[in-house]
């Protein structure tokens, strides 16, 4: 068989749209091609700094086109990505995140509100996000220096595509980009305006979105220019709203619930040395307490603390988020001259969002674990206090303290809830031209641009430890403090007044800023011929700054705040890089097929922080017959420690740990020689854990390979029964050496207690009750990860007929291998088809688009595939809900949602008008119950927001 001639444009369109089957709609309806051969202009694409006109390059770049993102009905940016098959679970708007995940390790804050991206589950700091093609400023959290990029922060309105590329770039574009580039292209021009309107829903209550996105644009002989403006607002949905996120993990009642109750648990001992572990009987204002009564049998209005006392915290979150979001934006590009032209733009955007957690609780005692001194060490509860029912003082001072754990949940203070206001703006602009070197075009481009992120977090709910310290001691003491109130924590719920609640409940205010400057200049051309044509090249250097502080309220800094502790954070770094790349045509026309291209690049970088690192790529393409191509790649990466992990102050987050040496478990060998005491109770499953950055930190280094290929058989074209058929697959392999990490502290206590590992034991401390009061897991270049895995795309675009024009569209994502090795050499829980820490990384995800356009109607359906996985039972063994008890797992079932798209659009009226309706998870699919998850019985990062998505949408072009 003869092959026929391949056009230029051919398989470039070829390999772009079997990348384009990543989302729903990303199918299209085409002309047949031209055959009139074309000659392309030299662009630039994602992954390469070379300008050429072959877009196919030596790694694979998803192109994700404005009518592609259109047909999802997604009204984000975040939403668009985060649907990729490669994706890893991020932040998003599922995530109510405050208040229950405390401070990361990694001093960025827990980025209430803020939305990211997570390529080849590598993290969203292992992701360099490009907005044409410069950087863009990391998010501020309100909680941290933030080390990701806030996609909430970049309105979709602006967008005209999105270039994924899946490999490391650190060559190309520097640190960050280790797991991969997200470049934004946003529209450059316009004429005339647009405007479009759309509204959604869920069948769950509240979390209805609306938005509205304006832009007027126009050009003259030398100039373009385009403005607008963005409107995007979401309600929350309450987590009573779905039957599984109202107890703390489902089907185990209240086994892992909290033992801070409203009506309080105490632990303490009495003067005679007896031990109580108790709580008030419901509705008692002030208990009355016989110390004659030892046990479990009582007649007073107590009784012993059992499971079913617990408290179940999940129906106070949230499932969804509020957010609101408002952005305006400008672009103008003006021609100085047939060869130099210059642009700016600017954004300016600001978010309004909030997260809620159920009332606050607050743990005082000897084992409490909370790191503050006026809940651990400096309480005395004053016999002389009107609501002490013993008669005693209950102490945590001196040599013999009898007060070891009192927990109570203030319900009178409602919920915590942290409320963000985040401002964002960025301003940029630049020089680009071309001239002629010996009869050769090169081009040239000079950028400075500077932005900023400011958030600031108001906390509401929460409390003043040292006040409610004040508060139960010696009344006469309280009396000399201006507005201390004596409090009751010892009834039920009801007893603390709204006086004592104005004593103890202040308002939190924290404020974070993250800043970054940059210049950079590129030049790109074409040097000279060689024996199989034109050697080009690509040459830059780059100046960028970084700027980042977060400022904790002052009760915070002193000590006071009741939450999770943190102090000052303030630190800047800069870096100066250049860099080379070739592009080295190696055989045309002969016995190696139709063209074989070698490329290489180096970059070399100068961080003020920790010196010099240099890192290089090699890829090859070959297309040996016009309808083949095959390429490799092979690049080093890095990632420089990010502000938080430089400068972070001592913090803490508060931990889920399940003890491996609980109750019956205290008395193996193992947990003797751990220091557990007989009969040993964890009193609280949260952990709190501190954590620091750490200014020792040496970047993070890896190593990428790509190998894959797109074949366009010619036979298929213009057949009987397609008009075009794309496949392509590719294996990616990462390794992360210094992997920057806080070890995760429920693998560190099982593995002290497992193996007596030493760095695991002399992580955490235990006092002589065997409960946990310190714990510590500070950053350190600790790990290895190596991941890898297949891409699998086939597009298939049958004849038009007089029916239309059908397509369908595949993508899959097989993930073979991801492991972390900890600092001891063995290999953490996570890794393919495991759901572990609120995140999982299925063995097989894929995505299915069959689409349909006729005449001024397109029809869009797809299916979401992802792959079943297995967690722990998380402490639920002995429930039915657990798969398998005996084996300590649960798994959690394959789960396939469908998406449904109808439009219509006409150029009747104005310049075009499109209307939209769609649905999102169609059957209204339920995400699989998880056990291990903190919150809401389901891992948000994976799967869809329990309920079905109805929307509309309506544009307007004149």
């Amino acid at each position: 068989m003869t092959l026929l001639p391949l056009r230029p444009r051919r398989l470039s369109c070829a390999v772009r749209l079997s990348l384009l089957c990543l989302l729903p709609g990303a199918a299209f309806a085409q002309q047949a091609p031209d055959s009139t051969p074309k000659t392309l202009d030299s662009i630039q694409v994602t992954g390469t700094r070379i300008k050429k006109a072959e877009l196919e390059t030596q790694v694979p770049v998803q192109v994700l086109t404005r009518e592609a993102i259109e047909r999802t009905g997604y009204s984000s940016v975040a939403d668009v990505v985060q649907h990729l098959t490669a994706s890893g679970a991020s932040l998003s708007t599922k995530l109510n995140s405050s208040g229950n995940f405390g401070f990361p390790p990694d001093g960025g804050g827990v980025g209430a509100g803020a939305a990211t991206v997570d390529l080849r589950h590598l993290g969203p700091k292992r992701v360099l996000v490009l907005v044409d093609g410069i950087r863009w400023v990391n998010e501020s959290s309100g909680s941290g220096v933030g080390s990701s990029v806030d996609l909430n922060t970049i309105p979709l309105a602006i967008v005209d595509r999105i270039e994924v590329l899946e490999d490391g770039a650190s060559s190309i574009y520097g640190s960050d980009a280790i797991a991969g580039v997200v470049n934004i292209i946003t529209k450059k021009g316009a004429e005339g305006g647009h405007v479009e309107v759309q509204y959604g829903d869920y069948n769950l209550k509240g979390g209805d979105t609306s938005s509205i996105d304006l832009s007027f644009g126009g050009s003259s002989e030398r100039a373009q220019w385009i403005v607008g403006a963005s409107w995007f607002k979401q309600k929350e949905i309450s987590s009573r709203e779905y039957e599984w996120a109202t107890v703390p993990v489902p089907g185990t009642g209240l086994a892992n619930g909290s033992s801070a109750t409203p009506q309080g648990r105490l632990v303490f001992a009495d003067p005679s040395g007896n031990t109580y572990n108790i709580t008030s009987n419901t509705g008692v204002t002030k208990p009355v307490f016989d110390p004659s009564q030892t046990g479990c049998t009582r007649t007073d209005d107590y009784h012993c603390f059992t499971t079913a006392d617990r408290y179940n915290f999940a129906p106070n979150n949230l499932l969804l988020t509020p957010n609101e979001r408002k952005s305006v934006f400008g672009q103008v590009r003006f021609e100085f001259s047939p060869n130099v032209s210059g642009w700016f733009r600017g954004l300016y955007s600001e978010r309004e969002s909030a997260n809620q957690a159920a009332p606050e609780p607050f743990f005082l005692g000897t084992d409490a674990g909370v790191y503050n001194e006026w809940a651990e060490t400096k309480l005395v509860i004053s016999a002389n206090n009107p609501y002490n029912p013993f008669g005693f003082d209950l102490t945590t001072m001196g040599a013999n303290p009898n007060l070891f754990l009192l927990g109570r949940r203030p319900v009178e203070g409602g919920p915590r809830r942290y409320e963000q206001d985040v401002k964002t703006w960025y301003a940029a602009g630049g020089l680009d031209g071309v001239f002629e070197v010996n009869q050769r075009t090169w081009n040239w481009d000079v950028n400075v641009m500077s932005s900023e992120s400011k958030a600031t977090q108001t906390n509401t709910g929460s409390y003043n430890v040292k006040h409610i310290n004040q508060a139960l001691g010696d009344p006469a003491a309280c009396a000399a403090i201006a507005g201390c109130v004596p409090l009751d924590i010892f009834g039920g719920p009801g007893t603390i007044t709204k006086e004592m609640l104005g004593w103890i409940s202040p308002i939190v205010r924290d404020r974070s800023k993250n800043t970054l400057s940059l210049g950079s200049a590129n030049i790109t051309g074409e040097l000279f011929d060689i024996w199989a044509g034109p050697l080009s090249f690509a040459a830059g250097a780059e100046w960028r700054r970084y700027k980042g502080e977060y400022h904790p309220d002052p009760i915070t800094i002193a000590g006071e705040y009741n939450g999770v502790p943190s102090g000052v954070t303030i630190g800047s770094y800069s870096v100066k890089e250049g860099y080379v790349e070739f592009d080295v045509p190696l055989a045309r026309e002969g016995f190696w097929g139709k063209s074989l291209d070698l490329s290489i690049a180096g970059r070399y970088s100068d961080y003020s922080t920790f010196g010099g690192t240099g890192t290089g790529k090699i890829g090859l393409r070959w297309q040996p017959a016009d309808e083949l191509l095959l390429r490799m790649s092979f690049a080093q990466g890095f990632r420089a420690p990010s502000i938080g992990e430089l400068y972070g102050t001592l913090s803490r987050f508060d931990a889920t740990i399940v003890d491996p040496c609980n109750n019956a478990a205290s008395t193996t060998p193992k947990c003797v020689a751990d220091g557990v005491p007989p009969g040993y109770e964890q009193a609280n499953p949260q952990i709190s854990v501190v954590t620091a950055g750490n200014r020792e930190l040496e970047p993070e280094e890896s190593r990428s390979f790509m190998a894959g290929a797109v074949w366009s058989p010619s036979w298929a074209e213009d057949s009987s029964w397609a008009s075009k058929l794309d496949l392509g697959v590719t294996f990616y392999r990462h390794t992360i050496d210094k992997a920057i990490q806080a070890p995760d502290a429920q693998s560190i206590m099982d593995r002290c207690i497992d193996s007596r590992d030493a760095f695991a034991c002399a992580s955490y401390t235990r006092n002589d009750r065997g409960q946990i009061i310190r714990f510590e897991d500070i950053l350190a270049n600790l790990g290895t990860i190596n991941t890898s895995g297949w891409d699998f795309n086939a597009h298939w675009l049958l004849p038009e007929t007089g029916w239309g024009q059908l397509g369908f569209d595949w993508k899959a994502t097989w993930v073979t291998r991801y492991e972390l090795i900890n600092e001891s050499g063995q290999a953490e829980p996570k890794g393919p088809g495991i759901e572990v820490s609120d995140s999982a990384i299925p063995e097989w995800s894929s995505t299915f688009t069959t689409n349909w356009d006729y005449q001024n109607w397109n029809v869009n359906w797809t299916m979401r595939y992802i792959d079943r996985l297995r967690e722990s039972c998380a402490g639920a063994n002995g429930f039915a809900i657990c798969t398998d008890s005996a084996a300590d797992q649960h798994w959690l079932g394959a789960t396939t949602y469908h998406d449904a798209q109808i439009s219509w659009r006409t150029d009747a009226w104005m310049k075009g008008v499109k209307l939209a309706v769609g649905v999102n998870n169609v059957f209204d699919k339920n995400p699989p119950i998880c056990l291990s998850c903190t919150l809401n019985g389901y891992d948000p990062g994976t799967y869809d927001l329990p309920g079905r998505y109805t929307y509309a949408k309506l544009s307007l072009d004149f």
